[in-house]
C-alpha cells in the first residue's frame, strides 16, 4: 500500500481489486477519485491541491454545474434586462444542460466546454448562438470565481467559434427616395415608419415602441425610452434598452414633423375603421387595431414595398445602416451620428461602419497626399 499523506497533502493508497484512490480534505469533507494508475491519482491530487489554493471550497466541488447555473440565474436577473435573462435561460435549458449540466462544478474543465462548443457546431446550432451560449457559460463560471465555488475560470482556456461579420445592405441617396416616393404613391401605411427610420437611424424595436408620449411634435425631439422585443415562446413586450447609451432624445427636422402629424391622422381613421376592436395604446406606428405591430407582419409588408420600388431585398433593420452611411458619407459629425444611432461612443460607430464609408476613405487619401507633397 503507498504511503498516506497529511489531510493538507491529501492521500495516495491502492485498493484491493488493484486501482487507486486519491483523497483530500476541504472544509470538513472529503474529496476523492478513484483512478486506474497511480499517476493519475497524483495529477488529480495536485490539481486538486491547486483549486484549493485558488479558492475552491467543498460546496464547489460538489455542485453539479446545471444546479449551480440556475441559482445564478436568479441571482443574475436583477441586472439583465427580461429579455436577456429569458435568453441566457433559454440558452441554459436547451443546450448547456443537456450537455453540462451533471458535471460537478469542479470537474467542468476546459476539455468538456471546448467539446461542448465544437459538438453543437457540428450540430448545426448557428455561429452566433454558440457565441452567446460561451457568453452565459462564462459569465456564470466567473461568478463561481467570486463566490469561492471555483479557483479558475475553465471557460478561459477555451476557443468558441467566432462569427463573422455580417454583410451590410444599404440604400444610397437616389434609392432611398425612390423607397419613400413609392410608399407615399401607393398609400403604404408604413411610409411614415420607414422615413423614420432613415431620418432617425433608430433600432427596429425602438421604433415599433414608439408612444406618443415620447413625442414632443412642437420642440421637434422624440425620447428614445423602450424597445419592442418578441419574447421567448412567444409575445411581444415592451422592454427598456439593454444600454444607457440607447436612451436618448433625437432632435427631428421639419419634415418628419409634418410626416408624424400625418401619421396622428392616419392613427384615428385606423381607430375609427377598427371600432370596439381598437386599442388605445397610443403607439406611433400601431397595426390596425391599435396593438403593438407584429415585426413579422412588418418583414413581409417591407419586402412588398421593395419590389414595389423595384429596389434590392434589404432588411427592415438595413434602413437602420442606410440612415449611419447617409450620415457618415455627407459629412455629419461622428459623435453626433453616434448619439442619434444610441451607440455608447464614437469609436463603435466607426468601428461598424467605418470600413463601409468612402468618402472618409477619400478624404484621408486627400489629406494624406497633400501633407507628402507639401501643397
Amino acid at each position: 500500500m503507498a504511503k498516506r499523506r497529511g489531510n493538507q497533502e491529501g492521500s495516495i493508497y491502492q485498493k484491493t481489486n488493484g486501482k487507486w484512490r486519491a483523497q483530500i480534505m476541504l472544509d470538513g469533507g472529503r474529496l476523492s477519485i478513484t483512478a486506474n494508475s497511480r499517476l493519475e491519482a497524483q495529477d488529480w491530487l495536485r490539481i486538486t491541491r491547486n483549486q484549493i489554493e485558488n479558492g475552491l471550497t467543498f460546496r464547489g466541488a460538489n455542485l453539479p454545474f446545471g444546479e449551480y447555473l440556475d441559482d445564478w440565474l436568479m441571482s443574475a436577473k436583477p441586472r439583465l434586462t427580461e429579455h436577456t435573462w429569458r435568453t441566457y435561460g433559454q440558452l441554459i435549458r436547451d443546450y448547456v444542460n443537456p450537455v453540462l449540466g451533471k458535471i460537478r462544478l469542479r470537474d467542468l474543465n476546459p476539455s468538456a466546454i471546448q467539446k461542448f462548443y465544437d459538438r453543437k457546431v457540428a450540430e448545426g446550432l448557428g455561429l452566433r448562438t454558440v457565441q452567446k451560449t460561451h457568453t452565459v457559460i462564462h459569465a456564470a463560471l466567473n461568478s463561481a470565481m467570486k463566490l469561492g465555488l471555483l479557483g479558475r475560470n475553465p471557460d478561459s482556456a477555451t476557443q468558441p467559434p467566432k462569427p463573422g461579420r455580417k454583410e451590410m445592405s444599404f440604400l444610397n441617396a437616389a434609392q432611398v427616395r425612390i423607397l419613400l416616393e413609392t410608399a407615399k404613391r401607393i398609400e403604404d401605411r408604413n411610409h411614415a415608419l420607414c422615413y423614420l427610420a432613415i431620418a432617425t437611424g433608430m433600432r427596429e424595436g425602438e421604433l415599433l415602441a414608439l408612444r406618443w408620449e415620447d413625442v414632443n411634435l412642437d420642440q421637434e425631439l422624440l425620447n428614445v425610452r423602450f424597445s419592442l422585443k418578441r419574447m421567448p415562446g412567444g409575445g411581444l413586450k415592451l422592454n427598456q434598452p439593454k444600454t444607457k447609451s440607447s436612451v436618448r432624445s433625437i432632435k427631428l427636422g421639419r419634415e418628419a414633423v409634418e410626416i408624424l402629424h400625418l401619421q396622428k391622422v392616419r392613427n384615428d381613421k385606423d381607430k375609427l375603421r377598427a371600432g370596439r376592436l381598437w386599442q388605445d395604446l397610443n403607439f406611433v406606428f400601431p397595426s390596425t387595431v391599435g396593438t403593438p405591430i407584429d415585426p413579422t407582419n412588418l418583414i413581409k409588408a417591407f419586402r412588398k414595398l421593395l419590389r414595389m420600388a423595384d429596389l434590392p431585398p434589404i432588411r427592415f433593420h438595413d434602413l437602420r445602416h442606410t440612415a449611419a452611411s447617409l450620415m457618415l458619407n455627407n459629412g455629419v459629425d461622428v459623435l453626433v451620428a453616434s448619439h442619434r444611432l444610441g451607440h455608447a461612443k464614437p469609436s463603435i460607430t466607426l468601428d461598424v461602419y467605418g470600413h463601409l464609408i468612402p468618402s472618409m476613405q477619400v478624404h484621408a487619401a486627400e489629406v494624406l497626399e497633400g501633407l507628402l507633397s507639401g501643397k
